[in-house]
C-alpha cells in the first residue's frame, strides 16, 4: 500500500449532533450543508440513499426501510444521535423527476414530498420512539421545514 495523501484527523470518537437520511443527488449538497450550519447540525452521519426519506415513506422494497433503519440504529448507538433530519429534494429521479413525477408542477410535487415526509416521520418514531425527527423539502430555492410533531401529525389525520 502506498501513501497518496496526508491529513490529519481527530482520533476521538464523537457525537453525532443527527442523522441525516438524504438522496446521493449532489446539485443541493452546498445548500443543504450550509442549512444543517445554521441549525446546529455540524457533525452529521450522513445517510445517503436514492430518495433520501422516501427509503422510509414509500420503499419500493421493505428491505430499504430496514436498511436505512439499522443505519440510524447504528449511528444512535456509535454515536450517541439523538436527532434524525429527514430530507427529500425537488426533481428527485426515485421519484420520477419533477417532469416525470408531477408533470413539472411544483406544487403538487412540494405537497406530494410533504406527505411523504410526515409518512416517514410516524414510521421513524413508531420505530425509535426516543428520537427526535427532523423533515425538510429542499428544493431550487431553499430548505422548507415540515412540521412533524404528534401535534401536526394528529391534525392532519383527524
Amino acid at each position: 500500500m502506498t501513501k497518496v495523501f496526508h491529513f490529519d484527523a481527530p482520533r476521538e470518537k464523537y457525537q453525532c449532533d443527527a442523522a441525516v437520511i438524504w438522496c446521493f443527488d449532489n446539485r443541493f449538497q452546498l445548500g443543504l450543508t450550509r442549512y444543517l450550519k445554521r441549525i446546529g447540525i455540524i457533525n452529521s452521519d450522513p445517510i445517503k440513499i436514492a430518495g433520501g426519506a422516501k427509503s422510509l415513506a414509500s420503499p419500493e422494497h421493505e428491505a430499504d426501510r430496514e436498511f436505512v433503519l439499522e443505519q440510524i440504529r447504528k449511528s444512535i448507538r456509535l454515536h450517541g444521535t439523538t436527532r434524525v433530519a429527514l430530507m427529500l429534494h425537488s426533481d428527485c429521479g426515485a421519484y420520477g423527476g419533477l417532469a416525470g413525477g408531477f408533470n413539472g408542477d411544483v406544487r403538487t410535487e412540494a405537497s406530494h414530498h410533504e406527505d411523504e415526509l410526515r409518512r416517514a416521520a410516524a414510521f421513524l418514531k413508531e420505530a425509535i420512539p426516543d428520537v427526535r425527527v427532523l423533515a425538510y423539502f429542499v428544493d431550487f430555492d431553499g430548505v422548507w421545514e415540515v412540521d412533524v410533531t404528534d401535534r401536526a401529525a394528529s391534525s392532519v389525520t383527524g
